[in-house]
């Protein structure tokens, strides 16, 4: 039988003792190591049963339009506000306010919001392309592989070695700056965030290379509208240097508030083995998932992607379910004896941080031995 919790030789293994953590009170010998892909079928039943797989268009369309409504208000007040530094002031609720954006867009990716492809498509199309100038056929196609194999380092792109590495197998292969990026990386983490609104740009106009002829001039015309829209407004009611400034400003800080809403999700947490047993639909999305507990406002913060279990074992799920689903999945785990990650906030941005640090350590070694 395959183990629930698996033994990756190059990453630092979560070491907290706690049963909100990935190891829980189970370990690698408990009754999750007989826990297979057949496991999945009661807990599917039970939220069939619910009707919680059932579409919510009417929750969405309010959840649209509202959005919408804030987004013109808060560009309407750009506009009365004028050339002036305290235009600033708006560059938080409108990263803000774009974050909502990126929820909605991620959600349409999954078919949460309606069954019709088409549809699906616009919609993912204005609210990423257009309103984000992100490309939302980039994003689908790196996060369609991510939750196929979640934390899998040959499968996943979100593992893979990019700015940041995942493994101290990854860390050992760096050279010259990115070894001492990879060195400092827990320390950095939240300030890269800072690029992450850039880099979302970028990532999409490169992937128009990839993408068919037709689909590609779809794509681009909307990432250049995305652009040409922005600055306009920008540069009509401020100077070009508040413009450049309020321009940084903004997509610094949505950067870090979308990067906030996916960290705790799944770094620190399990990593199957490449050369091990395959895990079944339950094992690979529970193992390696994290959820955040929190209220209202912790929901709202983090768009629902803190009942990250939940969304990963039913990606279409539509995103008010989800915290109706977490009794009947945290119950269907303890009742395999699989372990359930579940911790509070800013305890999840300490696994996180805590595990890319020790991804770091051997690259630290040989400087604090010479000290």
């Amino acid at each position: 039988m395959p183990q629930a919790v698996a033994t990756v030789a190059d990453r630092p293994r979560d070491r907290a003792g706690s049963t909100e953590n990935a190891a829980g009170s189970t370990g690698a010998g408990g009754r999750a190591a007989g826990v297979g892909g057949s496991d999945f079928a009661p807990l599917l039943r039970a939220v069939k049963g619910q009707g919680l797989l059932e579409r919510r268009t009417g929750w969405y369309a309010a959840v649209i339009a509202s959005n919408l409504l804030a987004l013109g208000g808060v560009l309407t007040g750009l506009v009365l506000l004028g050339n002036t530094w305290w235009a600033l002031l708006l560059a938080l609720p409108l990263a803000i306010l774009w974050s909502r954006t990126a929820f909605v867009g991620h959600d349409a990716g999954h078919a949460q919001i309606t069954g019709d492809r088409r549809a699906g498509r616009i919609i993912g199309l204005v609210h990423a392309n257009l309103l984000l100038g992100m490309n939302e056929a980039w994003w689908n196609d790196k996060h369609v592989r991510h939750h196929a194999n979640p934390n899998h380092i040959d499968k996943d792109p979100d593992v893979g070695v990019g700015a940041l590495v995942w493994t101290q197998k990854q860390a050992a292969q760096r050279e010259g700056f990115a070894r001492l990026l990879t060195r400092n990386q827990a320390r950095l983490f939240f300030p890269m965030l800072l690029l992450e609104g850039i880099a979302l740009k970028i990532s999409g106009f490169q992937y128009l290379r990839q993408q068919p002829v037709r689909e590609r001039v779809l794509s681009a015309l909307l990432l250049v509208t995305h652009l040409g829209l922005y600055a306009t407004l920008l540069l009509t009611v401020m100077s070009p240097g508040k413009a450049v400034v309020f321009a940084l400003v903004h997509h610094a800080l949505f950067g870090l508030h979308l990067g906030m809403a996916f960290a705790p999700n799944h770094k620190g947490m399990e990593m199957p083995d490449p050369d091990g047993d395959r895990w079944g639909h339950l094992q690979r999305q529970v193992l390696t998932s994290r959820n955040v507990r929190g209220a209202v406002l912790t929901d709202w913060f983090l768009g629902g992607l803190n009942y990250q279990i939940e969304h990963h074992l039913f990606p279409s799920m539509p995103r008010p379910h989800l915290r109706r689903a977490q009794p009947l999945v945290r119950a269907h785990c303890e009742s395999l004896g699989m372990p359930y990650a579940e911790t509070g906030l800013v305890e999840s941005y300490r696994q996180a941080l805590q595990h890319m640090h020790e991804v770091g350590e051997p690259l630290r070694q040989p400087a604090e031995t010479a000290r």
